[in-house]
């Protein structure tokens, strides 16, 4: 098998940054050289990577490419080279397509789907909903990476209402239950009182969405879920926590030791706060919503403390003109796969999180968490899925750089200081120097 060479880099790994190499033999990493060693055989191909920065493949848990069914929008396609481009190798889609991933033969049809089109590694969340609670002893554990569970209505309306249920759900799944939480009659409370408040109709200006979209209307429903979580001993897995008040919820214990309750942080909460509505809009409004600079700050607190285990997208492509309106007429979600390496990096710089953490939350602990089989480290055996960063280069963005089939991001015209300059998935060369550059796809992940 071919074998190459990528030398003189920093690699940053399992808590550690130390400048070698590393052997590239295949689809596997076949060697992990500290700087006076050399391979064990020659190489073909040797890349001179001084500068750079060498890190695992970045694993989202949480992305949503829209395919089937709403690929006006996005598609498989178009957002996993998004995701290449930006250092994502593998990703985790959620349910809320056309027709939703609610059924057996639909998670097989969407899996087809990303076999045939996705250049990056893949699973998909089964999608929970009020009857079909009984069809989970019908999926294959090693395939399928988690139930999503809408424990709040959100784009494509998939809300579980019904305690019966919820209590089935958490006390018959032995899935990583992943939980969207934001309280639907504390929703619609705010709603009402703010349409009378505001005196509209139909609508209300975008600074409400925080308002309608409370924090109280978060905590209750994390807390609901983590009480059944732990009534039943379920494996809860809390996505995009937005709040400070949420994280009392959670426990410091690390992911090391069989940790039964993980949260997730989103790019967007630990990126943006409240104040950026007045000059982004639309563009970061999303569910559950950007809230205070206290909520943002407690939320990056939380990453360095380890109540946030991991850090996501939620990536959620829509066309610019279904982002026109307010609080309740614009649609939520935001492309983010293709640049939320490049935002944390930019937080490395800001001293808000050292890099070995960044590598610990974006591509160690989610292949901890869902137990994915040889991806998310640089070890000797594992699945060659690595990406080359470059500091100190300036690198704006631009509606002609974006990936993402809506060709739009809130980071439009934002100039990082931090490039991807190359992105391995399998062993082979997908992005090189602002272009996607492979055909080939990518593989399906596996759980233990």
């Amino acid at each position: 098998m071919r074998r190459v060479q990528i030398k003189n880099v920093i690699i940053v790994n399992e808590g550690k940054k130390f400048l070698g190499s590393i052997v590239i033999e295949g689809e596997k990493i076949a060697e992990l050289l500290k700087e006076e060693e050399s391979p064990a055989t020659p190489c073909e191909e040797t890349i001179d990577a001084s500068g750079c920065y060498l890190l695992p493949g970045v694993i989202d848990d949480h992305v949503h490419f829209r395919d089937p069914g709403l690929t006006h929008k996005a598609d498989i396609e178009s957002e996993s080279r998004a995701a290449a481009a930006g250092g994502v190798t593998s990703v985790m889609d959620m349910p809320n397509t056309t027709p939703q991933t609610t059924t057996p033969e639909a998670w097989e049809a969407k899996m087809q789907l990303f076999g045939e089109k996705s250049i990056v590694n893949y699973s998909c969340y089964f999608g929970a909903t009020n009857t079909n609670y009984s069809q989970f002893s019908e999926l294959d554990k090693s395939r399928v990476c988690g139930i999503k569970l809408f424990m709040g209505s959100s784009t494509g309306n998939m809300l579980v209402d019904r305690m019966e249920t919820l209590n089935k759900i958490f006390s018959e799944s032995d899935f990583v239950i992943a939980a969207h939480c934001e309280d639907q009659n504390t929703i619609q409370e705010n709603t009402e009182k703010c349409l009378a408040e505001a005196g509209e109709a139909g609508d209300l200006p975008l600074s409400y969405h925080p308002v309608v979209r409370s924090a109280v209307a978060c905590y209750r429903s994390s807390e609901l879920a983590v009480r059944l979580a732990k009534e039943h001993d379920a494996r809860l897995h809390l996505l995009h926590i937005s709040t400070a008040d949420e994280l009392q919820l959670l426990s410091r214990e690390p992911l090391t030791t069989n940790k039964r309750i993980t949260a997730e942080a989103c790019v967007s909460h630990l990126m943006f706060s409240g104040s950026d509505y007045e000059h982004l809009g639309t563009r970061i409004k999303c569910n559950p919503a950007i809230k205070s600079i206290d909520d943002k700050k407690a939320l990056r607190d939380a990453v360095l403390n380890g109540k946030i285990d991991v850090i996501a997208t939620d990536h959620a492509p829509h066309l610019l003109s279904e982002k026109e309106g307010g609080a309740l007429k614009a649609v939520s979600g935001m492309p983010m796969i293709q640049f939320s390496l490049l935002n944390m990096l930019e937080l490395v710089d800001l001293d808000v999180f050292p890099i070995q953490t960044v590598v610990e939350k974006m591509c160690h602990a989610p292949a901890t968490l869902f137990e994915i089989q040889n991806r998310g480290f640089i070890r000797e055996g594992y699945q060659a899925d690595l990406v080359l960063v470059r500091p100190q280069t300036e690198n704006t963005v631009t509606q002609d750089s974006i990936l993402s089939k809506c060709k739009w991001s809130p980071m439009e015209g934002h100039t990082f200081n931090w490039k991807v300059e190359k992105t391995f998935i399998n062993g082979a060369l997908a992005f090189d120097t602002d272009k996607v550059v492979t055909t080939k796809k990518g593989q399906e992940l596996r759980f233990r």
